[in-house]
């Protein structure tokens, strides 16, 4: 089959079909041919007429089915496809066509998985309702911190960042992308330490806590990490999916582990950050919660990151739509988010999502308890319908945390 052949716009996708949707720029070829290229190379085809090519194998053949400007979609029959298989999946369809001489920029922009592709992988465990029973919290956004500086901490001082944390209101701390086991802080002391510091803060508050220890490492130490987790009545991991991978994160789902997990989705930029190539983060979501992540880093739409609302609304999106009866992931909203940035990301996200902030708690002019509270009085005002400076007249430290960072 020339490159020519793996185009149809006559084509309709059938349900067993994969889709995916790709923006394409080429360079010294004819752009439907380019584009038949791309769906022959992510599939049964190659560069010239082959001898060994069989009549059966054409039934295997992806399809270019829609031209719209720089814009292609292209479905694959399921049968190209190992079920339970995410690494041979992304071979294809994400793999070489990428290095192809006369494609210039390809990014992929979304993926449409068949149910009976879908049905190979487990899923979220938890969840977004299975999350919030967990914790307890049914009416407001979850309150998360990250225990800041994200490296240099000694154990004690790790876990009272985290405890003033839980103190003063968030529901959930965790440690940063790139903590694991190092000498000044080992995973093991730390997960104790802060465990223990979570059941102090359970008994003064009243209310359940969580902790996110990162298990991210080689996978055999990452099922060691997440199995002394539970060993020490912890009730969530965090993994950092891309640098770990998608066949390591896949095995830590595959435990069955009775832990949510949090993704950190540390490294997605490399990827995501061009509209022009690479892959988009709406792919990326879809992915995780396919293997079974039960919340993932999204964007803030507001803050310290490049994602503005038409992306983050869209890693939203694939977090949450209707996917074969796969639980929807609970999204996580961080990157430079402060208290005065609370109502507009509460019109935005609506309840179900994670407001989480490191430096927007632990620079609170009075310390990170009063950050932390700061922070739920103004999930409080928005709860209320109350404006944020007139909520602030009553409570100290949200006014203290407007006066430093103001709002939006």
């Amino acid at each position: 089959m020339r490159y020519e052949d793996f185009l149809d716009l006559g084509y309709t996708p059938g349900e067993d079909d994969l889709i995916c949707r790709f923006h394409l720029e080429v360079d010294g070829m004819p752009f439907e041919k380019a584009a038949g290229g791309v769906a022959a190379e992510s599939s049964v085809g190659t560069w010239t007429e082959i001898s060994t090519f069989k009549s059966y194998v054409e039934r295997l053949h992806a399809t270019v089915f829609e031209i719209n400007g720089p814009e292609i979609g292209i479905a694959y029959p399921i049968g190209l496809f190992e079920p339970g298989n995410m690494p041979n999946i992304l071979s294809s369809v994400a793999g070489n066509v990428f290095g192809l001489k006369e494609v210039t920029n390809l990014r992929l922009n979304d993926i449409i998985f068949p149910r009976k592709l879908a049905a190979s992988f487990k899923g979220p465990a938890y969840g977004i309702q299975g999350v919030r029973s967990l914790l307890g919290v049914r009416d407001r956004p979850l309150i998360g911190t990250i225990v800041k500086p994200k490296l240099g901490l000694n154990t004690a001082d790790h876990a009272e960042v985290a405890y003033e944390a839980w103190r003063g209101g968030c529901d959930i701390v965790k440690d940063d992308e790139n903590l694991a086991g190092q000498s000044f802080n080992p995973f093991e002391d730390r997960v104790v330490k802060t465990l223990e510091a979570r059941d102090r803060a359970e008994e003064e508050t009243g209310e359940r806590k969580v902790y996110m220890a990162n298990v991210t490492s080689e996978t055999e130490t990452m099922l060691r990490r997440a199995e002394f987790i539970e060993e020490q009545g912890g009730r969530y991991l965090m993994v950092d999916i891309l640098t770990a991978g998608w066949s390591a994160l896949q095995t830590l789902r595959d435990q069955d582990f009775k832990l949510v997990i949090h993704a950190h989705r540390a490294g997605h930029a490399a990827l995501t950050k061009s509209p022009r190539h690479g892959i988009a983060m709406p792919v990326i979501a879809k992915i995780s919660r396919l293997i079974g992540v039960d919340q993932l880093h999204v964007g803030a739409a507001v803050g310290k990151m490049t994602e503005g609302k038409e992306e983050v609304a869209e890693n939203i999106e694939a977090c949450t739509e209707e996917m074969h009866g796969i639980r929807p992931v609970l999204p996580v909203a961080s990157g430079g988010v402060y208290p005065g940035l609370v109502p507009e990301m509460n019109r935005f996200f609506g309840r179900d999502f994670v407001c989480q902030a490191g430096g927007g708690i632990h620079g609170h002019p009075e310390g990170t308890a009063a950050g932390a509270l700061a922070m739920r009085q103004a999930v409080e005002a928005c709860l209320q319908k109350t404006p944020l400076k007139e909520y602030a007249r009553d409570h100290r430290e949200l006014a203290l945390a407007l006066e430093k960072w103001g709002e939006i």
